[in-house]
């Protein structure tokens, strides 16, 4: 697990630098708080600590205090600049090499890349965040709040997203982080009816046009409910238990069921029937029970719908 401390400059009673309508203190948190969202969305095994995650005063020891007693593996301090200059630069402790000096570089790289401000470039500085943590650390200057040009992209939701991005991408190169999987979408449901294969001369397939259980044990239920006795799956059976759900004929309850169970998933399973919440969600929809999320009513409305 790597543990990211994230430091968003200044914040509550002090603002940082200001200029053309900005506040360093709220731009820091902006930053801060994309980089820790992307980082915890998009990657495996990685923790983050925010030296705050509000407009409140946090005095720097505090801030560096709370990374060592952490046991971070990184400080990230995040600020904006001012004093007349143009353009992204950041700075690592005096002195400082491999590998702070290399996570410098591949977090320098990708936000450069992205950030859409002019490079000045990679350097040291005896900043109490960079002296006072034990771990390797870097404070970021992400453009100057006091030049116009830099102040207007920094009041552009895209520009602030992709400075965050620069970083997370950084980071991520540093520390080899590895990208979660994403998760395949969900199929949609179909309506009821909506693939129902009419002409088919199977119940295996037909059941499985209506999202229905086809197996042996299923049809068997299916069978005793609408009367077919010693269900063994003969070609007869079948043609008659097919012929009995395209007629539309309602199923009578099922003598072997389960007739005094109050619960749904009890009751399927006494006529040998998957109790699955996804297995409920098809039988419920094919009953005409829209939006199934498996509420007491809803499992209520079912079991009286399976029972006849």
């Amino acid at each position: 697990m790597v543990k990211i401390f994230i430091d968003p400059g200044h914040g509550g009673t002090d603002t940082g630098a200001t200029g053309n309508g900005l506040q360093e203190k709220a731009l820091t948190l902006q930053i801060a708080t994309r980089i820790r969202n992307m980082l915890m969305s998009e990657y495996n095994n990685v923790s983050i600590l925010m030296s705050r995650t509000e407009d409140q005063t946090v005095p720097l020891s505090a801030r560096t205090t709370a990374a060592n007693n952490w046991g971070a593996n990184f400080y990230l301090s995040v600020h904006i600049n001012a004093g007349g200059g143009t353009g992204y630069e950041d700075y690592t402790y005096v002195g400082t090499g491999a590998p702070t000096t290399t996570y410098q570089n591949l977090i320098h790289e990708e936000v450069v890349k992205l950030a859409g401000l002019s490079d000045r470039g990679k350097k040291q500085a005896d900043f109490h965040v960079l002296r006072e943590s034990v771990m390797p650390a870097l404070l970021t200057e992400n453009g100057f709040i006091d030049h116009a040009a830099d102040a207007n992209k920094l009041k552009q939701a895209a520009v602030i997203e992709n400075i965050a991005k620069g970083h997370v991408n950084g980071l991520a190169r540093a520390f080899n982080l590895i990208k979660k999987t994403p998760s395949a979408p969900n199929p949609p449901t179909p309506s009821p009816g909506e693939n129902e294969d009419k002409g088919t001369n199977s119940i295996v397939d037909y059941l499985k046009s209506i999202g229905k259980d086809s197996s042996f044990n299923s049809r068997k239920a299916l069978a005793n409910q609408y009367g077919i006795k010693n269900y063994t799956g003969t070609a007869k059976q079948n043609t008659d238990l097919l012929n009995k759900i395209k007629n539309g004929s309602k199923p009578g309850p099922n003598p072997t069921g389960d007739m005094k169970t109050t619960s749904v998933v009890d009751y399927l399973k006494s006529i040998k029937q998957d109790a699955s919440f996804a297995n409920r969600k098809k039988l419920a929809a094919q009953n005409g029970i829209n939006n199934y999320t498996g509420t007491a009513a809803q499992n209520t409305q079912l079991l009286k719908k399976l029972r006849g």
